[in-house]
């Protein structure tokens, strides 16, 4: 999930990142055991039981992206197929309060199914309250309100497999490097359940996996804007690094330039999530050799499909995971369509040829 979306971390999110790790699985909030997205699927069914009925749905995102849109895409279509009318689509612009409101709002659409990216923990518990109440189907991207419980107050929460997402960038940054060398390790400093165990899936993948990798430099960062400057004095005091993992696409960016400012062309740069700057320097040869991403369509799809699923009265597990996928210079057009549903930027589709 692109990191930029992601405004509040569940709680426990410092416990739970370390049991993901250490079970080499993505673990939900409480440590749910995930379920697949695929296993959340409409039989023909269910679909013949929900047409007709005049059922509605209500997306309350937290932003607008090139995430939040595919995301949307794949709710909408599955919401298509039953046959279930998009009665609102709200855009909290990152603001609690503006969402609270927004809830208010669809609220009097009187949707069935409501599916939500909770912006805070505290406060969402309590906009989101009345719309348990009115036995709307809540179905969260990533976060949970404090002290729901799953199957009384919500459907599910879908996020990214997040264990395979550090799993896949540790492989493929150990491929770069032929399986040794050293690497550096620049990891989110803040509790934030999606990055916590991304990072770790990375860290713990390369001591487990790749014995002749040794992460000899680590560096926490909170403010993307200062990557620059902290990757500069990592490279600083070790300037043999054969590879470096960051742990999102924006702050990968600021790594780039103080490579590029030392004149290092040959140190491997992998780091999560879809971004232009990124893609661009991959796709021309330069220091990222992969980026690792979620399949955002995915995730709306299961969502949606949980929230009906449960409007049918049927059990829906508690944590779901959409796949992570590896993008690289030779798929980067088909991985950018199956992440997010569009075309990948026209610099990168040119400079790719």
């Amino acid at each position: 999930m692109l990191l930029k979306n992601i405004f509040a971390a569940a709680l426990a999110g410092g416990l739970m990142f370390a049991a993901g790790a250490a079970s080499g699985q993505t673990v939900g909030p409480s440590g749910e055991t995930a379920t697949p997205s695929v296993d959340v699927a409409l039989t023909d069914a269910d679909i013949g039981a929900l047409k007709g009925k005049g059922y509605k749905a209500a997306l309350l995102w937290h932003t607008s992206s090139d995430f939040t849109n595919a995301v949307s895409a794949g709710a909408k279509d599955e919401f298509a197929r039953a046959g279930v009318e998009i009665a609102v689509t709200t855009d909290a612009g990152f603001d609690a309060a503006r969402q609270r409101s927004d809830i208010e709002t669809a609220l009097a659409a009187k949707p069935n199914v409501i599916l939500a990216l909770p912006l805070d923990p505290v406060t969402s518990a309590e906009a989101f309250r009345q719309a348990v109440t009115d036995g709307a189907k809540l179905v969260f991207l990533s976060n949970l309100p404090s002290g729901y419980k799953h199957g009384t107050d919500y459907a599910s929460i879908v996020t990214d497999d997040l264990f395979q997402m550090g799993k896949q960038a540790a492989d493929a940054l150990a491929k770069s490097i032929g399986g040794k060398g050293k690497v550096g390790y620049i990891f989110h400093d803040a509790t934030y359940y999606v990055t916590n165990q991304r990072d770790q899936a990375f860290k713990s993948t390369i001591e487990k996996d790749y014995p002749d990798i040794k992460i000899v430099a680590e560096q926490g960062i909170s403010d993307p804007a200062r990557a620059e400057e902290l990757a500069s004095a990592m490279l600083l005091q070790n300037q043999d690094l054969d590879g470096i993992y960051v742990t999102w696409a924006e702050p990968a960016d600021g790594v780039l330039s103080a490579l590029r400012a030392s004149g290092n062309k040959t140190t491997k740069v992998v780091t999560l999530d879809l971004a232009e700057p990124v893609a661009l320097d991959m796709v021309k040869g330069g220091n990222v050799t992969a980026l690792v991403a979620d399949k955002a369509y995915e995730l709306g799809r299961a969502m949606a499909a949980a929230g009906l699923k449960s409007l049918l009265g049927q059990p829906t597990p508690a944590f779901v995971v959409a796949p992570a996928i590896t993008v690289t210079k030779d798929n980067v057009a088909q991985g950018w369509k199956d992440s997010l549903n569009r075309d990948a930027p026209q610099s990168v589709l040119d400079a790719a040829k």
